[in-house]
C-alpha cells in the first residue's frame, strides 16, 4: 500500500461511529488557514473549513475566574470566581448572576449595575483568567495524554505541548480535531508539524474539542 493510501486509510477509520460514536465528519467553523494548512477536513470528508470563520464566544461556567477593571475605581476591580449559583458578589451591586455570559456581556452587565447611581460613565473591562469549567482532551501519540483546562485563544499546538509532546511514532501532520457543532462531531485534520515551523497557520481550539493524535505508520 502506498503512503498516501496508508494516511486516507487511517483517516477514514478515525471518522467510523467506533471510534467516537455517531460522529460525521465535515468543516469546522474557527480553522485559521485553508488548503493544506489548519483549515482542511479529514480528506474526502467534506469541504474545507471557512479560513474567515471565528470561534464562538465562550462563556463562564461555575469555578471560572476573571478580572474586572474599572478605570480610575481600584475599589471596584478585582478577581472573582463564578460561584455554584452562578453569581459574583460584586461591589455595590450585590450578587450578579454571570452564568453563561460571556466577557463581553459581564462587562456591560456590571456597567449598567455601576451607572445606576453610582458612577456617571464607568469603563468596566473584563479578563477571563481561567476556564476551570471549560475543558479539552488530548489523546492518542502524546507524551501525558489527559484532561486540560481550557484557555482563551488556546491553540492545538499548546494543547499538544501540555500533554507532553508528541511520542516518536506520532504523526504529526495528521492530528485530528473532534468538534461538537450544532449536536453532531465533526473532525478536522491538522498539520501541527507544518504549523511548528512556520509553513501552515495555527488552529485555534473551543472548549470541548479533542484532540486526537495518530500514530504513523510510516
Amino acid at each position: 500500500m502506498s503512503s498516501s493510501s496508508a494516511r486516507v486509510g487511517l483517516l477514514l477509520l478515525l471518522c467510523l461511529p467506533a471510534l467516537s460514536g455517531m460522529a460525521t465528519c465535515g468543516a469546522v467553523p474557527g480553522a485559521h488557514g485553508s488548503d493544506a494548512g489548519a483549515g482542511s477536513t479529514v480528506p474526502g470528508m467534506g469541504a474545507p473549513a471557512d479560513a474567515e470563520a471565528e470561534p464562538a464566544a465562550t462563556t463562564l461556567g461555575i469555578g471560572d475566574v476573571f478580572e474586572v477593571r474599572v478605570f480610575e475605581e481600584e475599589s471596584l476591580s478585582g478577581v472573582f470566581r463564578v460561584a455554584n449559583d452562578g453569581s459574583i458578589d460584586y461591589p455595590l451591586c450585590g450578587r450578579v448572576r454571570v452564568l453563561g455570559m460571556d466577557s463581553t456581556a459581564v462587562s456591560r452587565t456590571l456597567t449598567r449595575c455601576l451607572k445606576d447611581g453610582y458612577l456617571k460613565d464607568p469603563q468596566v473591562s473584563v479578563f477571563v483568567r481561567e476556564y476551570n469549567s471549560k475543558k479539552i482532551f488530548v489523546f492518542g501519540e502524546v507524551q501525558k495524554p489527559g484532561t486540560f483546562t481550557y484557555q482563551d485563544g488556546m491553540s492545538v499546538v499548546e494543547a499538544i505541548t501540555r500533554a507532553g509532546g508528541f511520542t516518536k511514532v506520532a504523526a504529526k501532520n495528521n492530528v485530528v480535531i473532534t468538534r461538537v457543532i450544532d449536536g453532531r462531531e465533526q473532525k478536522l485534520r491538522v498539520p501541527v508539524e507544518d504549523i511548528g515551523i512556520g509553513r501552515a497557520p495555527n488552529f485555534l481550539l473551543q472548549p470541548g474539542d479533542i484532540v486526537y493524535v495518530p500514530e504513523s505508520f510510516f
